[in-house]
């Protein structure tokens, strides 16, 4: 009898166990909503094939953000190597595919041109692109988004070193809507730090281009309300020119800069009647936290 009262325990516990393969889709989605993309990707989208056809979902990929995971996680070693930028590529390009035609923001960092072209072809709707990090991507991709997403509004080419001039005109002519635009460096002293990649070692020339940068934003980017170009060797020249032509800034972040003078930063925002917050070029308070 105990045996038969024990089995008949077992069988009643688990009839009150869910089965949660079959919650039905409005539940799924909200769940799987509050979830981050690599999130969904390594455990949901392997229970079964409604929970991943919902992962699929174009509703659950208009956002491509990993830059909260690449802040928080601690295994570094690895991100500067190919194997590394494919995973990315390949999680990239999935969601490209997934949104079908929806997405929206993409902030990533050690992708490459493969994915980035992926999402030139698919996604025109884009309109925040984050790659900061990235030695390979080039003006190629970033050339190929610039014109067939012209919805971007946002963009942050911070650290990827193989991007020039050329990448910041042809975004400035073709996305009318750009309002953010962020190209901060790595100091020079902390370059020190990576001298296993030889990107960041390669292209410390980088930093003779500060004014060249600045011209192209003035001419070309003259509808920009917030700027970042932290730790750039522009000049109080560079920097009147992009006070002159964008008006309309409101937020300008100059940390680290040491070729600013106070009174060059003072003469230029001077003009700039919509301004409503600057990092001068003394402040430290911004220093580089993630390099990688």
């Amino acid at each position: 009898m105990e045996v038969n009262n024990g089995r008949r325990n077992v069988e009643m516990k688990s009839e009150h166990i869910p089965d949660w393969t079959k919650l039905n889709l409005d539940c799924l989605f909200d769940i799987f909503s509050r979830l981050s993309i690599q999130q969904r990707c390594v455990a949901p989208m392997l229970v079964c094939k409604t929970w991943m056809n919902v992962c699929k979902d174009p509703f659950l990929n208009s956002v491509f953000d990993l830059e909260g995971w690449f802040l928080s996680s601690t295994e570094t070693s690895n991100r500067w190597t190919s194997k590394f930028s494919e995973k990315v590529d390949s999680i990239l390009m999935s969601v490209a595919e997934w949104s079908e035609g929806g997405l929206k923001v993409i902030r990533v960092r050690h992708c490459t041109d493969q994915s980035l072209l992926y999402v030139a072809d698919r996604c025109p709707n884009l309109e925040v692109l984050w790659v900061k990090h990235c030695p390979k991507v080039t003006d190629e991709s970033m050339g190929k988004i610039a014109l067939k997403c012209p919805k971007i509004m946002e963009l942050d080419i911070s650290s990827s070193y193989a991007l020039t001039r050329e990448c910041m005109g042809v975004f400035g002519k073709n996305c009318k809507n750009l309002q953010i635009v962020k190209k901060n460096y790595v100091y020079p002293t902390e370059v020190s730090r990576f001298e296993s990649h030889e990107n960041y070692m390669e292209n410390l020339s980088i930093f003779t281009l500060g004014n060249i940068d600045a011209y192209v934003i003035s001419r070309y980017m003259q509808h920009v309300k917030h700027l970042e170009l932290r730790f750039s060797t522009m000049t109080d020249k560079g920097f009147a020119s992009i006070c002159k032509h964008c008006v309309n800034l409101e937020y300008l972040d100059l940390s680290g800069s040491p070729n600013l003078t106070m009174d060059g930063v003072i003469n230029g925002i001077s003009i700039l009647k919509n301004l409503k917050e600057i990092k001068k070029p003394n402040s430290t308070a911004f220093f580089f936290i993630d390099l990688l």
